[in-house]
């Protein structure tokens, strides 16, 4: 699956002037830790997040009052403060990198391109929806997870058997397995339920039965 078919379109954006309470107020709002900030030309030049924020705001020790702070805040403006050097993805990019890349550097969302252009954002949010959608958590049907060996051809018996049974697969998505010569597997299967598959399912050789559930 393409970035873009997950992604969030048109994200809400922000000046680098804009002071950081305005920042602040649309976070709140709009209930989102993420703006690109966009300059004249809307080529996208930084990026807000709630953590900018925390670190723009005085220490809890300050013996500031809230009005004080409140002043400081207003004659702080974005660009002062926003990620400079952002992680991007474009939209065509594959889900699975733009998730590899939030995982290995700790990061919060990605902004989606189309060349220079801001055309969406990818969130934690949006992975863990795509990952429901994946999974087919929706969806009834019976859940079962398996493990077989590491070769060719495994999963085409099981398959073939829920074909001829006019069974529907709703989802099937594979995992590493405990070892290089296992893999684990996770699969919905819709029209049947959990005593025909489960009897179906010992038929096959090599076949680790995991769990099952409806």
């Amino acid at each position: 699956m393409l970035v873009s078919r997950i992604m969030t379109r048109n994200p809400i954006c922000v000046d680098p002037e804009m002071n950081i309470n305005e920042v602040r107020s649309i976070m709140s709002k709009e209930k989102i830790s993420h703006l690109p900030v966009l300059d004249k030309n809307n080529i996208m030049i930084g990026l807000m997040t709630k953590k900018e924020l925390v670190k723009a705001g005085p220490s809890p020790a300050t013996s500031l009052d809230m009005y004080e702070i409140s002043y400081l805040l207003s004659k702080l403006t974005v660009k002062e403060v926003m990620v400079k050097k952002v992680v991007t993805v474009e939209e065509t990019e594959v889900v699975e990198e733009a998730a590899r890349i939030m995982a290995d550097q700790s990061l919060g969302c990605l902004p989606v391109m189309r060349d220079r252009l801001l055309v969406g954002i990818i969130t934690n949010w949006d992975l863990l929806h795509g990952f429901v959608n994946a999974l087919g958590a929706r969806h009834k049907g019976v859940r079962i997870t398996f493990n077989v060996q590491e070769k060719p051809g495994q999963l085409a018996m099981l398959s073939q058997l829920i074909t001829e049974k006019g069974w529907n697969i709703v989802s099937l998505v594979t995992f590493e397995g405990d070892d290089l010569s296992r893999r684990r597997i996770a699969m919905k299967i819709g029209g049947s339920s959990r005593q025909e598959i489960e009897s179906i399912v010992k038929t096959i050789p090599d076949l680790d039965l995991e769990d099952i559930r409806e």
